[in-house]
């Protein structure tokens, strides 16, 4: 008996339950797949599965079902993602073009890919930790505070209130806006806090040092900010046709562990397969409410990404490049389509990549 053969074996497995969600035989393994041996062949290549940890038998007289060990077999030796129909990305860019905000890309991202995979959606917004600057503008609210607005590559605006022993005139601030932009565009809130602070010392800013050590101050805080600032969620009212009563509480328990599910998106979003989506399976997950589960996430955020290109390019970009700012995830049943699941989670990572880039671009 060959490995070869038995793992195609455990493959014609996890497809057929993943389709029937009902314990697989010999017998229908044989009509299903062309396997080119005997069903008595099968049968014994199954029961050195089982041997094995890949498969489990829940009664005497049933057929098997995949572990955790056999999905991770079977998702680890899925070649490609699955491609999107033109339909499928069709519909994702009508969908999602409409968006006339970052807010509002991420909400319909969630719904729309709920709505594809029939499983809970979860989309996080980026975290200012990894955004770089694009600008800046400062308001006098009050008579020795300034309003810091600063808007993101990514699209997001974080307002940040800076408090000064008295109010520069217009002329200064204004001078010192134009040259933070001018020379902190494109820099991470770390970086440009610290060149906010060599501004200030340099000479013809003497007026507005306060401002700017108060403006540095905002930045360094800023980057200190690993928190997505929002969790998106969609699709909570699939769980219950996928899901028993009994592993339900605890799942909607996982759900509200929003602390809890950023860090393990945002972990698997980091540790991805070539494809450029991770998975955990399981007790994978570390989390006892995800313990039926599976969660499917992809990094977005690219910089390379572009709005034209097709959403299912397998094409590379160096690491620079590729790094994500949030995530885009999917949780479902442990017999989910990983193939289909896997390529609905990629495109939609890739559609809010081009999205927030042209985002930048234009608030630069």
């Amino acid at each position: 008996m060959t490995q070869s053969r038995r793992m195609l074996v455990l493959r014609a497995v996890v497809e057929d339950y993943i389709r029937s969600q009902e314990p697989v035989g010999s017998t229908s393994l044989t009509k299903q797949h062309d396997l080119g041996v005997s069903s008595a062949t099968i049968r014994n290549d199954m029961a050195a599965l089982e041997d094995e940890g890949y498969l489990i038998q829940p009664h005497t007289s049933a057929g098997r079902v995949p572990t955790e060990k056999g999905y991770r077999y079977f998702v680890d030796r899925l070649a490609t993602v699955m491609p999107l129909s033109e339909a499928q990305r069709r519909g994702i860019n009508s969908f999602l073009e409409g968006s006339v905000s970052l807010k509002d890309a991420l909400q319909r991202a969630a719904r729309l890919l709920s709505e594809i995979t029939g499983q809970v959606a979860i989309v996080a917004s980026p975290s200012l930790a990894k955004a770089t600057m694009r600008h800046v503008e400062m308001v006098p609210v009050a008579m020795n505070t300034l309003l810091a607005v600063v808007i993101t590559d990514t699209g997001r605006v974080a307002q940040h209130g800076l408090v000064v022993p008295s109010m520069p005139s217009a002329d200064d601030i204004n001078h010192l806006s134009s040259t933070v932009n001018e020379q902190c565009s494109g820099l991470s809130l770390a970086k440009a806090g610290e060149k906010v602070r060599s501004i200030a010392e340099t000479a013809g800013f003497e007026e507005v040092k306060a401002v700017a050590k108060a403006l540095a101050d905002a930045f360094e805080s800023m980057a200190l900010d690993e928190r997505a600032n929002e969790l998106y969620m969609s699709g909570a009212s699939h769980l219950a046709h996928s899901r028993s009563l009994a592993d339900l509480a605890p799942l909607f328990d996982a759900l509200e562990e929003q602390v809890v599910l950023m860090k393990l998106m945002s972990n698997l979003s980091e540790e991805t397969n070539a494809s450029g989506v991770g998975v955990a399976i399981g007790s994978e997950s570390h989390t006892p409410g995800l313990l039926h589960a599976s969660v499917v996430s992809s990094g977005y955020g690219r910089k390379a990404a572009s709005r034209d290109s097709n959403l299912d390019d397998d094409s590379t970009t160096s690491p620079s490049d590729n790094e994500p700012v949030a995530f885009v995830g999917s949780i479902g049943p442990t017999h989910m389509d990983y193939a289909a699941t896997m390529a609905a989670v990629r495109a939609v990572a890739r559609y809010l990549s081009a999205f927030i880039s042209e985002s930048g671009t234009d608030a630069s």
